[in-house]
């Protein structure tokens, strides 16, 4: 949300810089992202000033340039050569002056510099008005009245005063700041000082001339509905102060009808909708909701089909606007409107809500309403919308203002305890205090006594209703800086059942994080397209959009938008990890799982001078997994390989009929689902089966052996469908005692080796707690290896 600094002092006085008023609304709240000088013409008409043209004589050179000389009130004349046809002497005009940059409205911005024209020297150059931002017109420059003062700065004539906006970061439940004046009001309560609103003393009814009958049908969904008309009204472009006010906040001016309902919903925060009063069928406004599919065209030119949900502004014979989101396309104010309807409403924040993102609909408006607006301020906004328009396009008022308010919103009755405010905010701060900074909130104080108080907050107010509410108010314009900081700690022993997972998890992504990997955090909203069981997908009733429309089933898919992302951004060696979980329905049953992914994609290591890069494989991955594995202390798993529709080719680690991990390649047609283009590789990890097996697992302390480890190396021949793993299971089930480990470092396949065949080369360690081995316990040992390798491998030992 954007604030604009001049604006807001519209309503307070202060002589606080934006840089103090910055500082002061972050602290009470108002968080402020950023503070940008803005002007409202780019370029601000900085180094333009106003010149007397003193003679103006024809170009010897060319026919339709003059050589000018201009008083610029420095006490010398500037020769400025220039086209205009209507450049004549004793003109008042805007000069730009040389090392001036001048903004034009179309074109890139230039600097003037001295020059010869046609073997004339020019020092500057005489505006037209499109030629420095300030109107459209080229067809001549701009003339000035005769009693315009010399030398003045152009920016001072126009009065073009640099303005400053504040970017507020606005939580969803401050809805009363979400406008000039809820800031003003939350900046008068900390300043203590009062705010100014709008003068709207001046209203006045005209005539009854065009009364226009309006009917609230739904008075839930519209509690409140105010209207009046205006006879009578030109609509063309808006002023150049109301066009500037809108400007500075990011607002694009369309005409002066509409500028000013704009206008008005930022200055007060109240919504207002303006309707072409000859437009409105049978003289008559209905407030109702109607039937399921009715078609309705919105003023972005596309036909929706309405819900019978959805509360509609309707003539007496077709909806003419979505309530609290978005006109119609035939209802609104065009060039030809003369006579409007004005409507300012409060409607039910959940309808909006609802309405709005069913049909996608996010409007200025929608926002405000869907978050709560003052029940209180319709009326004060439609009078000061109304002379607003009468200020800028004419008219009169035409009708009384129609005010439907069957059932008035009473303010919110909150009971506070002094102690409880102090004891929850952590500070002995004086019971004067508290009712001061409440009172500048504008919450009533009913009554009091030396310890309560009985209050009555305003309906605008809308997050505030219980005790604590009022406690945050008042701790954060008492300051969230101003609470010490005690020297003083407290703690309690609490019971923690076994694993901590947190603490499980933060040790293994502290691993994962020193070994190179980044920590990610996914949406576990996605697309559809990505569920592979479409019938255990978690749909989402009101999603925002198509590619948010279910939860997620696995992490790899969201895992892979990340992968496109900084692969767009040259950044494509990764390595990332993520603890997080899927969504299943299963039995019309709905079940999260926790899973950690692990992945990798590019090069292994960074690019460097003195090695050579190779790209991560699939043993890379198989390395951090098995790190994983170790590092929560598990053992006694089995391993397999698996190829089905979530890997290209991987394995698996397993226990009976629970997988550990997954890990592999990931597949070709996910990678081009999400539109990778490189090699990934990952591991799923049931997250929840693994605590579980930790919890299991009892810690043995013993002593670092006294005897020296053996370490022994056969080569062997064996057919390709052997695995490694089977090799390792049979050397432990034919010595569990003193094999301690059984590595492999060589694997060779090619046309020196028989069709079918590959070679192994494995290193066995062998260890005794309890004495030195022997030569003749090694030789015993290896000989049962190899028989038992030959016997069910069918390994031939090479020489």
């Amino acid at each position: 949300m954007k604030i604009s600094y001049s604006w807001l002092k519209q309503f307070i006085q202060t002589d606080k810089t934006p840089q103090e008023i910055s500082l002061i609304l972050t602290n009470i709240g108002l968080e402020v992202e950023s503070l940008e000088k803005v002007q409202p013409i780019v370029g601000g008409l900085e180094g333009l000033v106003i010149g007397h043209v003193v003679e103006c004589e024809q170009h010897p050179n060319a026919d339709r340039l003059r050589v000018t000389k201009v008083n610029v009130g420095t006490g010398e004349l500037l020769q400025i050569v220039c086209g205009a046809p209507n450049v004549g002497v004793n003109q008042k005009v805007v000069v730009a002056t040389v090392g001036t940059t001048v903004f034009p409205n179309e074109g890139e911005p230039f600097k003037i510099n001295k020059s010869k024209i046609r073997g004339e020297v020019s020092e500057g150059m005489i505006c037209a008005e499109d030629e420095i931002g300030l109107g459209a017109s080229h067809a001549g420059i701009m003339v000035l009245p005769e009693d315009t003062e010399i030398g003045i700065a152009a920016k001072s004539y126009f009065k073009m005063e640099d303005d400053f906006v504040f970017e507020i970061g606005l939580t969803p439940n401050r809805a009363d700041a979400a406008s000039h004046l809820g800031v003003a009001r939350d900046l008068a309560a900390y300043l203590r000082t009062s705010y100014q609103m709008p003068d709207i003393a001046s209203f006045k009814t005209a005539n009854e001339n065009l009364t226009i009958a309006v009917e609230v049908e739904d008075t839930a969904a519209c509690p409140r509905y105010s209207s009046v008309t205006i006879a009578g009204v030109t609509v063309k472009s808006s002023p150049d102060w109301l066009k500037d006010k809108l400007k500075v906040i990011g607002i694009r001016p369309i005409n002066n009808i509409v500028d000013v309902t704009n206008y008005v919903l930022h200055e007060l925060g109240q919504p207002l909708h303006a309707f072409d009063a000859d437009k409105i069928k049978g003289k008559k406004v209905i407030v109702k909701k109607v039937a399921e599919g009715t078609p309705f065209v919105t003023l972005d030119d596309v036909e929706r089909k309405l819900s019978a949900d959805d509360l509609m502004i309707c003539n007496a014979e077709e909806p003419m606007c979505i309530a609290g989101v978005f006109g119609g396309k035939t209802s609104g104010v065009s060039e030809q409107t003369t006579n409007i309807f004005l409507e300012s409403a409060y409607f039910n924040s959940v309808s909006v809500r609802k309405t709005s993102k069913r049909h996608n609909l996010k409007t200025d408006a929608s926002f405000r309403f869907e978050r709560g607006t003052d029940p209180e301020i319709t009326v004060v906004a439609l009078k000061r919308a109304a002379l607003l328009i009468q200020e800028v396009a004419g008219g009169e008022i035409s009708s009384s203002v129609s005010d439907l308010y069957p059932v008035k919103s009473n303010p919110f009755d909150v009971e506070v305890s002094y102690a409880n405010i102090v004891k929850l905010i952590g500070q002995d701060i004086p019971s004067a205090e508290i009712k001061a900074i409440i009172l500048a909130l504008g919450i009533e104080v009913e009554a009091e006594t030396a310890e309560r108080l009985s209050l009555k907050v305003p309906a605008y107010k809308v997050d505030v209703t219980r005790e604590c509410d009022i406690t945050e108010e008042v701790l954060r314009i008492y300051g969230y800086n101003n609470i010490h900081i005690p020297t003083k700690v407290n703690a309690s022993l609490a019971f923690t059942a076994k694993p901590n997972k947190e603490n499980v998890q933060n040790l293994i992504a502290d691993m994962l994080t020193a070994n190179g990997f980044l920590e990610i955090w996914c949406n576990s909203l996605t697309r559809s397209a990505y569920s592979k069981n479409p019938d255990e997908a978690v749909q989402i009733l009101n999603p925002l959009s198509s590619d948010l429309n279910v939860m997620r089933q696995s992490l790899l898919q969201p895992a892979l938008e990340s992968v496109v992302y900084n692969q767009n951004r040259k950044n494509s060696d990764l390595k990332l990890y993520e603890f997080g979980k899927t969504y299943h329905l299963i039995n019309e049953q709905y079940v999260e799982r926790p899973r950690l992914l692990v992945l990798i994609s590019g090069a292994k290591q960074s690019e460097q001078w003195n090695h050579i890069t190779t790209p991560s494989t699939f043993y890379n991955l198989k390395a951090s997994v098995d790190a994983v594995i170790s590092r929560l202390g598990l053992s006694n798993f089995q391993s397999e390989e698996i190829k089905d529709e979530n890997f290209a080719y991987g394995l698996k680690y397993f226990r009976g009929d629970k997988t550990l991990v997954s890990f592999g390649a990931a597949t070709a047609e996910d990678r081009k689902q999400a539109g990778v283009d490189a090699a990934v590789f990952y591991a799923d990890f049931d997250w929840a089966l693994l605590l579980d097996a930790v919890r299991k697992n009892k810690i043995v302390n013993k002593e670092v052996p006294k005897y020296p480890a053996v370490r022994r190396d056969l080569s062997m021949l064996v057919d390709e469908a052997v695995t490694f793993g089977d090799l390792e299971s049979i050397a432990f089930k034919t010595e569990k005692k003193l094999l301690k480990e059984v590595q492999i470092f060589d694997v060779y396949q090619g046309d020196k080796l028989p069709a079918g065949k590959k070679s192994y080369a494995l290193n066995f360690t062998l260890q005794d707690e309890e004495q030195t081995l022997t030569d003749k316990q090694i030789d015993a040992i290896m000989q049962k290896i190899i028989a038992n390798l030959a016997q069910s491998a069918k390994a031939e030992i090479r020489k």
